[in-house]
């Protein structure tokens, strides 16, 4: 899925978090990108922007005035107290109310709720980088990282060059965020190419081997705890599900039954949790109770709300180990022959349900030979009619 001309990447808040939490546990682009059903690129891109450094969570600082007390301060103002009285009352210095008070607009133009916004939008503006304050310094370092040297060596040598000047101290990781941020414009970008690695961006320290990206659902319960009739096909109602992705962000959901190889497609808006749960449920519903035994889904995040779903329909879920299609080689197989119809690349958002129903038709209704050369709806049809 591809980045759109604006730059965004469709990739939504929570999906980002994700994201940046797999990153700093040391899981590479890909990887990160399957456990999502994201386009790789789009990751990268992300990540790239970003210089590989996870945005920092923005929290208010204890000492700060809480809305409260700015309301407090307010009030007292509108009642004609004094600076000195409202900061006893509020258990602040003076110097902190008069302060406030002065920089948000005098007693006359003071509003609590305009105050406080404006505190929130000054913290959140990005403080100046040191290396961008100090020409000096900046300067000494761009001309050791084009020696070859690394930022940690840099940071070493100027501790010993400079034992007794604050102002010729830097951290490793500022120079590594002045060297992948472009944004900030300090270090160029060519710089770089002199790194060890020669990497665009910094990369965390890889997981280790036993810390696998299982997708972190809880309360999953692994394929390897399925009962014995959903693996020998013998009984219809067990099916197993996926999505196939397009760009702008488009997904459709796609379930086969495990027996028949009956294929079903469902539309969906985008891949959150809530939503895909919804549009199972929905369409689960419609099925015959006898269609109704079990769902395998791979370790996709868009399921990670399991739980609701089979309260609403009484359908266990089971997930596959990580990395491991073959484990859903129906569904695999069924993706693949879909592409005949939705091919990489391309708006899915842009087929209707009924465009879904048609293709889904056409499966359906064409032989296999896994079957006996039998179509998926014969072969569904004559076995829902044994059941009852």
């Amino acid at each position: 899925m591809g980045i759109g001309r604006g730059g965004s990447t469709g990739l939504s808040s929570a999906l980002r978090v994700e994201m940046w939490s797999h990153w700093k546990a040391g899981y590479r682009i890909r990887e990160i990108a399957r456990a999502l059903k994201f386009d790789h690129g789009s990751i990268r891109s992300l990540l790239a922007r970003a210089g590989g450094f996870a945005p920092r969570t923005q929290r208010r600082a204890s000492r700060a005035l809480t809305l409260v007390e700015r309301e407090d301060i307010s009030r007292g103002i509108a009642a004609g107290e004094s600076g000195r009285s409202i900061a006893a009352r509020i258990g602040r210095s003076p110097s902190t109310v008069s302060r406030e008070i002065a920089r948000q607009g005098g007693r006359s133009g003071y509003r609590a709720i305009d105050a406080d916004r404006a505190a929130g939008a000054s913290a959140l503006r990005p403080k100046p980088c040191l290396l961008a304050q100090n020409g000096r310094l900046r300067n000494i370092v761009a001309s050791k990282l084009s020696l070859d040297w690394s930022p940690e060596q840099v940071v070493g040598w100027l501790k010993l060059e400079y034992p007794d000047n604050e102002r010729m101290r830097v951290s490793h990781e500022t120079i590594y965020r002045s060297l992948f941020i472009q944004a900030r414009g300090v270090l160029k970008q060519e710089l770089t190419r002199h790194l060890r690695t020669r990497r665009p961006m910094r990369r965390p320290r890889r997981a280790g081997p036993s810390n696998e990206l299982r997708g972190n659902i809880p309360n999953a319960v692994s394929i390897r705890d399925r009962p014995a009739e959903v693996e020998d096909r013998a009984i219809p109602g067990h099916w197993e599900g996926d999505m196939i992705s397009g760009t702008k962000n488009s997904h459709i959901v796609t379930l086969v039954e495990r027996h028949s190889r009956y294929t079903t497609l469902v539309k969906v808006k985008n891949k959150e949790t809530g939503t895909i749960v919804a549009a199972l449920t929905r369409q689960i519903r419609r099925l015959p109770t006898v269609l109704r035994r079990s769902l395998t889904w791979d370790r996709g995040h868009e399921l990670s709300n399991h739980k609701a779903f089979t309260v609403a329909t009484n359908v266990k879920v089971y997930f596959c180990d990580p990395a491991s299609p073959w484990q859903r080689g129906s569904n695999e197989n069924t993706n693949g022959l879909l592409r005949q119809y939705f091919r990489k690349k391309t708006d899915l958002s842009v087929y209707t349900q009924a465009d879904l129903d048609q293709v889904a038709m056409r499966l359906n209704q064409r032989p296999r030979e896994t079957l006996g050369f039998q179509t998926p709806a014969a072969k569904l049809r004559a076995s829902v009619a044994l059941t009852h």
